[in-house]
């Protein structure tokens, strides 16, 4: 194991998988690996990438990359999947969906089956990020798997928040309010081509002068992933906040 940790903190994405997976399988073992990394992190920016199933965050982290790579950014991704009812294991959507990025050495991307958390989260992801951060990534993006209106876990483990939501929404968002709502550092609204799109980035303004006074305004974007569309300025958000 011991070598195992020289050869991650060497950016070998061989050793980061084994190590994540030892994480993942023994507790006792999760610790020592997170003492010895421990000095190593602290310099990533995690960011939680959550919203409702179909909302289409695979395809804005997928976008996100591809744009950090061209600013010669390296990323990590712990894409957490549903459970397979099999398997036990994940269902590897999202990795699937990402696979242009596979062979990027600049780019590390694995999911993780939710298993018993609450929160679309495995009790796992934020150590693996740790490892991720030990790796030498620039940026690492936890995605939930879809989460409902009071899953609100992910806020507890990264440092910024991204809430995607789809349009048509409507008077749905007040009743999200005082959940996965009062979460967000931005709001995606992702499929902007969709009709009522502009409505829902409005409801979700509206929505924001009501919170707290003291707390930052979050940004509202639009976007349209699947063609790279607004992605330039969620990264701006992210990056500012």
């Amino acid at each position: 194991m011991k070598k195992l940790i020289q050869e991650l903190l060497k950016g070998n994405k061989g050793a980061a998988a084994k190590l994540i997976s030892i994480i993942e399988d023994d507790a006792k073992k999760r610790k020592e690996i997170l003492k010895a990394l421990k000095p190593h992190t602290g310099s990533a920016h995690i960011v939680g990438i959550t919203g409702a199933p179909g909302s289409g965050k695979s395809t804005l982290i997928d976008s996100l990359i591809r744009l950090l790579r061209k600013n010669k950014k390296t990323v990590g991704v712990i894409a957490v999947d549903p459970t397979s009812p099999i398997t036990g294991g994940s269902i590897l959507g999202d990795r699937i969906r990402m696979r242009n990025h596979s062979m990027d050495d600049g780019v590390f991307i694995r999911s993780m089956a939710a298993g018993g958390s609450l929160g679309g989260l495995s009790k796992t992801a934020f150590d693996a990020a740790l490892a991720l951060d030990a790796l030498g990534k620039d940026i690492i993006f936890i995605e939930t798997a879809g989460v409902g209106q009071s899953e609100t876990a992910v806020k507890d483990i990264v440092h910024t928040v991204a809430v995607v939501i789809t349009p048509g929404l409507g008077d749905d968002i007040q009743m999200m309010k005082a959940g996965i709502m009062e979460i967000a550092d931005i709001f995606v609204v992702n499929k902007a081509d969709l009709k009522n799109a502009e409505e829902t980035a409005k409801s979700i303004e509206d929505m924001i002068s009501l919170l707290p006074q003291k707390r930052k305004r979050p940004g509202v974007i639009l976007t349209v992933a699947s063609e790279g569309k607004g992605i330039e300025r969620v990264l701006e958000e992210i990056e500012k906040h």
